[in-house]
């Protein structure tokens, strides 16, 4: 049975002593809201249905803003439930409004932050449950919802980087195309009808854009057909996990993208085993967390590899060394630091060192890239003025010679 999408509605009551009080809150149903408001005492006046953008109220972005005003409201002494009132009411995003008021209603029950948190999969994933859980427990909440905060605005930043990196290319490429087009279906067909009239031979480089202008004049509908077939196409692949894995297998060799993705991801992995083992999570749990927090599933199945690996008696290192992924230097530092007891340590420095090189590597390609990029579309748009002008290059040479 398909789950019910869920929805955000906004509310006019009235309470018990007369006054007018507005508010959100987010259910699949508008039952549910009204069941809701029922409980509290309160009579309803509106009910309206409001448009909710899940991408954009649960980006990453707001989580880590969420939890550094969590880490501040916790060092300051004020309540989890005062906290979240105020957050509530200086939230800009009425989705967010709706779910801290939710959150503080359900601690002022008495529930834990985490269990409450646990509900919302689609907001909070596995990794912020179990860090906070172990902030509860070790009373250092607002340690941890720091450290989480600084870790995933850390990998934020480097995803941003790495993906400016890897389209601007395909952005610089699509703008010489469509560029070119232009040009070809517009501005070309003018200049031929001009040619026609010279009553003289074209030259071969001037003849074969003519007839390619001509044949995109004429079939510019099918190939705006064919483009789109083929985006959705391949969105349509995306969505299957095999293709996504040979989408892995292929940018792992490529040789300007492999140590980029790489490093990205690894930077990633073992930011959030650092993270966990800091914090005091089991290496299997660290390694559940890190496989949860990995969006690709071929990234996925070697962290699920590695946790069967180390469940059956096998070392850490031995499980980096058979997912045959990760370098000879991670290997080697993991096996340093299980032998001197400082795997947290190890982690921490690998994290940084991936993150570090990856930056280093993203400015790089996007420095060596855009030169490169500027020489394809000179010559695709020099060819174009060249094959335009030069019959009247040589009119005039005829004519003076005449």
């Amino acid at each position: 049975m398909k789950k019910t999408k869920l929805k955000l509605w906004r509310w006019q009551v009235l309470e018990p002593d007369g006054a007018l009080k507005q508010g959100f809150s987010l259910a699949h149903h508008r039952s549910t809201v009204l069941e809701e408001l029922a409980q509290r005492n309160v009579i309803p006046v509106t009910l309206r249905l409001l448009s909710f953008s899940p991408r954009r109220s649960w980006s990453l972005r707001n989580k880590i803003d969420f939890l550094r005003q969590l880490a501040a409201i916790v060092h300051a002494g004020i309540s989890l439930e005062l906290g979240c009132r105020i957050l509530a009411q200086q939230h800009p995003l009425p989705a967010w409004r709706a779910l801290l008021e939710q959150v503080a209603r359900q601690l002022e029950q008495g529930q834990p932050l985490s269990a409450i948190l646990e509900q919302w999969p689609a907001v909070f994933p596995p990794l912020f449950i179990a860090l906070l859980r172990t902030g509860e427990l070790t009373g250092k909440l607002d340690v941890c919802c720091r450290q989480l905060a600084v870790q995933q605005e850390q990998q934020y930043l480097l995803h941003q980087k790495v993906m400016k990196a890897l389209r601007y290319p395909l952005f610089t490429l699509l703008i010489a195309l469509l560029v070119s087009g232009a040009m070809l279906i517009f501005v070309l067909p003018e200049f031929a009808s001009i040619y026609q009239s010279f009553n003289a031979p074209l030259p071969a480089l001037t003849r074969h854009i003519i007839t390619l202008s001509g044949w995109l004049e004429h079939s510019a509908l099918w190939c705006v057909a064919l483009i789109a077939l083929l985006i959705t196409g391949w969105a349509r692949l995306r969505r299957l996990p095999d293709w996504h894995n040979r989408e892995q297998r292929l940018l792992l060799k490529l040789p300007l993208l492999a140590e980029l993705v790489r490093g990205q991801r690894l930077s990633q992995i073992h930011t959030t085993l650092a993270l966990t083992q800091q914090s005091g999570i089991p290496l299997l749990q660290g390694l559940e967390a890190a496989e949860v927090a990995m969006a690709h599933p071929w990234w996925q199945a070697k962290l699920c590899n590695m946790r069967k690996y180390i469940s059956t008696g096998g070392t850490f290192s031995q499980a980096l060394n058979q997912a045959g992924v990760f370098t000879p230097f991670c290997i080697q530092l993991a096996r340093t630091g299980e032998e001197s007891g400082s795997l947290d340590i190890m982690l921490d420095r690998l994290a940084q060192w991936h993150a570090q090189r990856t930056h280093e590597r993203a400015d790089g390609l996007a420095a060596a890239l855009e030169p490169m990029m500027m020489v394809v579309m000179g010559a695709i748009i020099g060819t174009l003025v060249i094959a335009m002008y030069l019959p009247i290059f040589q009119l005039g040479d005829a004519m003076s010679m005449g």
